[in-house]
């Protein structure tokens, strides 16, 4: 059971990153907002159908100090909504399925999804350059335009 809203206590613009399986993408834009802006903001991730934590994102995170492996795929009802201020779809088959979210400012911004580049990869060690591309392209993107998107 969840705590209420402590009225006294300055809100926090809080973000849920969505995208199908809550495996990849959207834990590692949850990671990032806490570690690059916790102190401002608060991160969620939620799958339209979770799954589990893809070990390959965790390991990409942990290669730049960012570590993902305590968390889990979630759905989006598994979420505080009622504190979300912002949900944003970061593959196109989550925008396309997102629920109605009312109230709630849904933006799109879709990445490469690095299980499906990494297919024909032997072995993990072929396989990471992809994470560690869509890992980079969501820090910038959570770094730079997630703030502007919250003020506007």
């Amino acid at each position: 059971m969840r705590n209420p809203p402590n009225p006294t206590e300055p809100h926090l613009p809080a973000v849920a990153f969505l995208c199908t399986g809550n495996s990849c993408r959207s834990q590692m834009a949850e990671g990032w907002l806490r570690h690059l802006h916790g102190a401002h903001m608060r991160a969620f991730s939620a799958g339209t159908h979770p799954t589990s934590l893809n070990p390959l994102a965790v390991r990409a995170m942990a290669e730049v100090g960012v570590d993902i492996s305590g968390h889990t795929s979630k759905s989006l009802d598994a979420l505080p909504m009622d504190q979300v201020d912002m949900v944003v779809t970061v593959c196109g088959d989550a925008h396309d399925r997102c629920p109605v979210v009312p109230g709630k400012r849904v933006i799109h911004h879709g990445f490469d999804d690095p299980p499906r580049l990494a297919v024909d990869a032997r072995g993990d060690d072929e396989a990471m350059p992809h994470y560690r591309r869509v890992r980079d392209e969501i820090r910038d993107f959570v770094q730079k335009d997630v703030p502007a998107l919250l003020r506007a």
